[in-house]
């Protein structure tokens, strides 16, 4: 299994980005995917966890009612739609799946056993 994270970039305060992230080797429909974010000297974070078809997501209180995850199954990829971006989204963002199906995850790191590159994000105020 081989995730593709792709979409970074430098953007100004309030402008939007879309990442997405492709899998090889791997059905997105039937896994949870969580995308995680690390900016500079922090540690790597949940941004928006255990998605399922939306069945059961989790978003981090910093992206509630700005960051929205979709998915395009005929491609196999996932989507992070981010909007309204802010100096302190700046991370490099980083896709990840759990070799195990379904529902169920959260975001801790350890429950994920594949993850994409990482594509940095930029935000200048």
């Amino acid at each position: 299994v081989q995730l593709q994270a792709s979409g970074g970039g430098t953007v100004q305060a309030g402008a939007s980005l879309r990442l997405s992230c492709t899998a090889s080797g791997r059905t997105f429909s039937r896994h949870t995917v969580t995308w995680f974010r690390q900016a500079p000297g922090k540690e790597r974070e949940g941004v928006l966890c255990s998605h399922d078809s939306g069945v059961s997501d989790y978003y981090a209180d910093s992206v509630k009612g700005r960051f929205t995850i979709s998915r395009d199954n005929a491609k196999n990829t996932v989507y992070l739609q981010m909007n309204g971006l802010k100096p302190e989204d700046t991370a490099t963002y980083y896709c990840a799946t759990p070799s195990g199906q379904g529902s169920g995850y959260g975001c801790s790191e350890e429950e994920y056993d594949y993850w994409g590159q990482g594509t940095l994000v930029t935000v200048s105020s």
